[in-house]
């Protein structure tokens, strides 16, 4: 805890502040007094009230002692930076896990040490007085799982053990605690993921269908390897094959063959499309010829007039069908029995005027979301998680599809490079989660995503972001969603093109970012380009807009200008301020106290704690995210220390004085003082503890970004 008579704390922190501050740092204009609410505005710069404002900064002439102390400051924390070899780590983590602290979890449920199945075999301590001797004092406050069924999950390792109730000491005799949370990772279903052997019945008849299966994998790198080749040989094209341009520079000499073996152009497709069109490789990778697309499949089967399955099957005698055709020739044929029966079975959502939470990486764990869900959001969606790495069975990754009961409409992200792995991953979501809408990423801007073929890369791949979502519609009857930025190239825009295509791929909704890949986050969302995509979008795709959302009059604008967009998605403005679903509902501009924002951190705080545990590794763990999120809070400004009401996102903050001390320091965007808060919260931080924060919120355009 904080010293309550403002004595500093001791303990080691990378100076953030000074080099790798995740937010835009505090603006310091001197004379600053002197410019008026309207000229801040138009330098885009929070208009605070005066008496406020801090004094100017010191001139760099007339700062040179303290130059030199922070140059030594930093000499001494470059040894907490300095990088270890993997054999260094490997080493310090067997000395932890031989630590008296590192007590093994059957031994702190049960305060017994012959409770462990494993005895001398087992990688965790056993010794009990050495834990109690080494470990550190109970922090403040109640047990987080007192009022849950059931014991302490985490017995004696507890940090708030002194408060548990007699019931707790003896973890056998008592009830099993019932987790709120679902969606968690099974052992043997894992095992089976490492092993290779989880078989996919449902994606392989929807891959097999569209072609995209067995040897036509092959076939379609082939052509795609010979289309990227074209783009850059095309005359008169000035652009290359890494901005999307898809004209061809010879139509003769990509004419498709038909099944009988003549040369025939695919009318009302360009020759580029056709040699990126997945769907013209045949299933066996022989002839090609451009298949039925599932409109047409569906049409081609008769449907009972009451609503049930085809030829008046039950769903569970398809379901042998599709396991009898599995192990036949007609395999690709009587699949679509299969298919087209999802397709009038599919799951309906409405995200008419509902408040969606996006999936927010790092910061939007499931302590984020339920925090928001108090606050009245009415979506939440799941941080981001690569399908090969669900695929894999990492637990890190199925960690982020886990879901609280709190949240009633929830979906899961996904990233994935092509259709099969992401048709799979869908399977696999329905049938170990519990979910309400599966969303397909294909905008995230992060290098490491888009150089697998991933993310806003997809959109210079029409045709392949048409074979991912057929093969993830088709494959479940969970809602497909997909999120999209504008373009990957700054003015190239392109998903006005394909909107109405994205409703007949078989997508339930979309989610349009008013931004580029290439543009990031450096200027404002462009909505007249969202709602041109609205406007041409048809009426079974419902459109959602995102970016810049921070107050309750820039909703009502976006839902006013454009009747056809469905509802709006609210990202950092929900990072900085997530009681702004509170003020969208309540239709005011709230001007919370520094006392209520504390309490909203300790609602935090105590979700977080139930979620990664109430032992010293989960006070750290939750702690580590809380210093994320408070990295984009110190953006916010009050609303009674403004001059213009409300704040834009896009305004960076001056330096200035709170109206309390707990004000002023929320205001800081210094590593320390986020730290002296989750010292309130959570207790001192341990010895040789550092921050740096994971994000930037204000990604400037880079070289390497396009």
């Amino acid at each position: 805890m904080a010293d309550e008579g403002g004595t500093a704390t001791e303990y080691a922190v990378v100076p953030v502040a000074e080099a790798e501050t995740p937010t835009e740092s505090k603006v310091d204009l001197e004379g600053s007094q002197q410019q008026t609410a309207e000229e801040l505005v138009a330098k885009a710069i929070v208009p605070v009230k005066k008496e406020f404002l801090r004094p100017p900064p010191i001139r760099p002439c007339d700062r040179k002692d303290e130059d030199l102390e922070r140059k030594s400051n930093s000499s001494s924390s470059n040894v907490l930076k300095e990088k270890k070899s993997k054999r260094q780590l490997k080493r310090e983590r067997k000395q932890e896990q031989k630590s008296p602290l590192n007590l093994c979890p059957e031994v702190a449920k049960t305060g017994d040490v012959s409770s462990c199945r494993y005895n001398n075999k087992c990688r965790f301590s056993h010794d009990l007085e050495a834990f109690k001797a080494q470990k550190p004092d109970d922090l403040e406050g109640d047990c987080p799982f007192l009022s849950s069924e059931g014991p302490c999950p985490f017995g004696l390792a507890c940090r708030f053990s002194g408060t548990h109730k007699d019931s707790f000491a003896g973890g056998i005799s008592n009830p099993v605690r019932r987790s709120s949370e679902v969606n968690g990772l099974n052992k043997d279903f894992q095992k089976l993921l490492w092993k290779n052997k989880m078989k996919f019945p449902k994606a392989d008849a929807q891959l097999k269908l569209l072609g995209l299966l067995g040897p036509a994998k092959s076939e379609l790198k082939k052509l795609e390897n010979k289309e990227e080749g074209n783009q850059a040989l095309s005359n008169g094209c000035h652009a290359t094959g890494e901005n999307g341009c898809r004209e061809a520079a010879s139509p003769s000499v990509y004419d498709t063959v038909d099944a009988s073996g003549n040369n025939e152009h695919v009318e009302g497709t360009s020759v580029a499309d056709e040699i990126e069109d997945d769907s013209l490789v045949n299933n066996e990778g022989g002839p090609l010829k451009k298949a039925k697309s599932l409109n047409e499949e569906c049409s081609s089967f008769t449907e009972v007039n009451n609503g049930g399955n085809h030829f008046g099957q039950d769903p569970g005698h398809i379901s042998a069908q599709i396991e009898e055709a599995s192990s036949t020739d007609n395999f690709a044929v009587r699949t679509d029995i299969y298919v087209n029966s999802h397709q009038r079975e599919r799951k309906l959502i409405d995200f008419r005027g509902k408040l969606y939470l996006a999936p927010l990486t790092t910061v939007g764990n499931l302590p984020f979301r339920r925090l928001c869900k108090v606050l009245g959001a009415d979506v939440t969606c799941g941080e981001m998680a690569m399908c090969t790495n669900l695929l894999q069975g990492q637990a890190s990754e199925w960690a982020l599809v886990r879901r609280h009961s709190a949240e009633d409409l929830f979906g899961v992200q996904i990233c994935g490079s092509y259709p099969d792995t992401v048709a799979r991953t869908v399977e696999l979501i329905q049938q170990e989660c519990a979910v309400d809408f599966i969303d397909i990423n294909m905008g995230c801007p992060i290098d490491i995503v888009v150089n697998r073929g991933a993310g806003s890369f997809l959109l210079t791949k029409p045709t392949r972001m048409k074979g991912i979502i057929q093969a993830a519609s088709g494959t479940v009857d969970t809602p497909i969603t997909v999120k999209v930025r504008t373009a990957y190239f700054e003015g190239r825009n392109r998903v006005d093109s394909i909107v109405a295509d994205i409703g007949d791929w078989g997508a339930s909704a979309v989610t349009i970012h008013g931004r580029s890949r290439q543009q990031r986050y450096s200027k404002l969302a462009d909505w007249d380009y969202i709602y041109q995509c609205a406007r041409r979008a048809p009426k079974t795709l419902q459109v959602l807009g995102n970016g810049d959302i921070f107050s309750y009059l820039d909703w009502n604008k976006h839902q006013s200008d454009c009747p056809e967009l469905t509802s709006c998605m609210i990202a950092r403005g929900a990072l900085i301020k997530p009681w702004l679903f509170t003020e969208i509902k309540e239709q005011r501009h709230w001007d919370i106290s520094s006392g209520e924002r504390l309490d909203i951190l300790k609602n935090y705080a105590k979700f977080g704690l139930e979620h990664w545990g109430s032992d010293s590794k989960g006070v750290e763990t939750t702690r580590h995210f809380l210093l994320e999120w408070l990295s984009y809070t110190c953006r916010y400004v009050p609303v009674g220390l403004l001059d213009v009401i409300p704040q834009c996102l896009n305004w960076r903050p001056p330096s200035y004085f709170g109206r309390n001390d707990l004000e002023t320091l929320m205001a800081s965007d210094s590593a320390a003082d986020w730290i002296k808060i989750s010292e309130m919260l959570l207790g001192k931080v341990p010895a040789g503890f550092t921050f740096a924060p994971k994000h930037k919120s204000n990604a400037y355009d880079r070289a390497e970004n396009g």
